[in-house]
């Protein structure tokens, strides 16, 4: 569980744009967009090394899509939002400032969710169930989003357009796959970066393979169930990040430097 502490400061905000969605950085600042069609306020939440959470409100909105673009913030940026509206879950309205969410268009998410009643929207054993809302802030257990830059050098990297009657499918999963092959490194193994090394790709050139396919390698969350038996989610298939590498998968980082190392991976 992590530790945490809210501080209260202005912060330069300028209108941004609606689109696209996430966080977008442009070399000087980065634009924040959500959607929410039920909110009736959006808070951003930046959080410092240290754990210091700065709330920033979102005035902008563009539809039912809020935003706010914010100068001299960047890359390694750690974020969630806090949404506030009404709580009725038998109308499938679930608003609650108290639970800090993940951008559902992170590019990159750090941390996992440590279980526990602060991760629910609701009290546990209350007799209303999840009409019971719940009121504890869950920042302390919960993944932030992070701001990554999109720049990376693919060199003469192309699409191989292999014909469709010579293309030999290769389906694996990355954490499987790589501990099991003794040649690459230790550490390595288990990672993007196993995956894209050379005892691996010449492995796989050797059998004519021409297209990998992966088992998800979204974010995914390790279920409370599993973790409660002593297992793991190995499969990965409870996403909570399409459009971010599962962090565990990567042998360098999880502050933005596994969407390098997945881009790295391709390109090898």
């Amino acid at each position: 569980m992590r530790t945490w502490t809210t501080a209260t400061q202005p912060a330069t905000v300028w209108p941004g744009r609606p689109v696209p969605l996430g966080a977008t950085f442009d070399g000087r600042g980065t634009n924040f967009s959500v959607f929410s069609s039920v909110a009736d306020a959006v808070a951003l939440c930046l959080f410092d090394e240290r754990g210091v959470e700065t709330r920033v409100e979102l005035r902008e909105r563009t539809g039912d899509v809020w935003h706010g673009y914010l100068p001299h913030v960047g890359p390694g940026q750690r974020y969630g939002y806090r949404v506030g509206g009404e709580y009725a879950p038998d109308r499938g309205l679930r608003c609650n400032p108290a639970k800090l969410l993940l951008d559902p268009y992170a590019r990159a998410v750090t941390g996992a969710v440590h279980w526990g009643p602060s991760v629910f929207a609701y009290r546990q054993g209350d007799p209303d169930g999840d009409l019971a809302r719940s009121d504890e802030d869950s920042a302390g257990s919960v993944p932030r989003s992070v701001v990554v830059d999109p720049a990376f050098d693919w060199g003469d990297d192309r699409h191989p357009d292999t014909p469709l009657d010579e293309t030999v499918v290769y389906e694996l999963h990355v954490k499987g796959f790589t501990r099991q092959c003794a040649e690459v490194p230790e550490p390595l193994r288990g990672t993007y970066g196993g995956l894209g090394s050379g005892p691996v790709v010449r492995y796989l050139r050797q059998l004519g393979v021409t297209a990998v396919e992966l088992l998800p390698v979204h974010q995914f969350v390790q279920d409370d169930r599993l973790q409660a038996l002593g297992l793991r989610n190995y499969w990965g298939y409870n996403s909570i990040g399409f459009f971010a590498p599962h962090n565990e998968y990567s042998s360098a980082g999880d502050a933005g430097e596994q969407v390098r190392e997945f881009k790295q991976m391709v390109r090898n």
